[in-house]
């Protein structure tokens, strides 16, 4: 009697784990056919939203790259205003959308005194050389490589006192300047730069005008970071960089009062807020 109560019970099992199997790849279809991206973001945000590979995805008037498992990244300016839109075209053909608002964030003023002054207004003959220079910084963010290094949790380029923030509104000897481009991070000169991620170095300039030691390094997807006021680098155009790599050292050089990194991330022409992406959900 034992035996025989227990055949219908193991066919029980049986059509279950069939079932289970059967059910197991219908649940990973549906999930890779989701369309994921958050709902809301902070200005300066680094976001990543997850479509079905193979998909199209558009944001502000550019066509962004999809890595295979379907990753996709941008950013998002100091004073943009939401919602954002992002428009997806999954293999199939069908089309989906996604809205995402912006939370606004205070800036504040920060007041920067004793930069040369050479600086602040520069000559003519100053000002088309900061010109020259800064066109080799858009040139550099213009890459839209294939590379994922963006994916992976950052990590701090070195330990030090944040002695200047993102977005904050500068004034400099009493004269008004652009918002600040990056993160500042208090530290002896010749202290060791890290690399936060991985990447592709693409600008070594040792001597520019403004920004003194320069150095960028392209993270895939038009994410890249510029490291500022070094006093040496130790790296060169096309080397390959892993995280936590030595890459440069601390200085003031530039328009610079004190010894320091300035640490900025752009998504091609868009500064995002380093801070932002070292805090984002891992």
């Amino acid at each position: 009697m034992t035996a025989m109560r227990s055949i219908p019970a193991m066919r029980r099992l049986l059509l279950a784990a069939l079932l289970g199997v059967a059910s197991a790849p219908a649940a990973a279809q549906a999930d890779e056919a989701r369309v994921v991206f958050p709902e809301s973001v902070s200005q300066g945000a680094m976001v990543i939203g997850k479509v079905p590979p193979g998909s199209e995805v558009d944001h502000a008037g550019r066509r962004l790259r999809v890595t295979g498992y379907g990753s996709v990244v941008f950013g998002v300016g100091r004073d943009a205003t939401g919602p954002l839109q992002v428009s997806v075209r999954l293999p199939d053909g069908s089309s989906r959308s996604a809205s995402i608002a912006v939370s606004p964030r205070d800036w504040p003023v920060e007041r920067v005194n004793g930069v040369p002054p050479k600086t602040v207004a520069p000559p003519p003959a100053i000002a088309e050389r900061i010109r020259r220079e800064q066109e080799q910084v858009i040139q550099a963010r213009d890459r839209d490589d294939a590379r994922a290094d963006f994916a992976k949790p950052f990590t701090w380029p070195l330990t030090g006192r944040i002695s200047g923030r993102f977005g904050n509104q500068r004034v400099y000897n009493g004269s008004p300047g652009s918002p600040h481009s990056g993160m500042d991070i208090a530290a002896p000169s010749g202290t060791p730069v890290k690399a936060p991620a991985a990447g592709v170095v693409t600008l070594v300039a040792p001597d520019f005008y403004l920004t003194g030691g320069t150095l960028l390094v392209d993270h895939g997807h038009g994410i890249s970071s510029n490291f500022l006021h070094l006093s040496r680098i130790d790296v060169k155009v096309g080397d390959r960089v892993e995280q936590g790599q030595v890459i440069a050292r601390v200085g003031a050089t530039g328009r610079a009062t004190g010894p320091h990194l300035h640490w900025g991330m752009s998504w091609f022409d868009v500064r995002i807020d380093p801070l932002l992406v070292l805090e984002r959900e891992k």
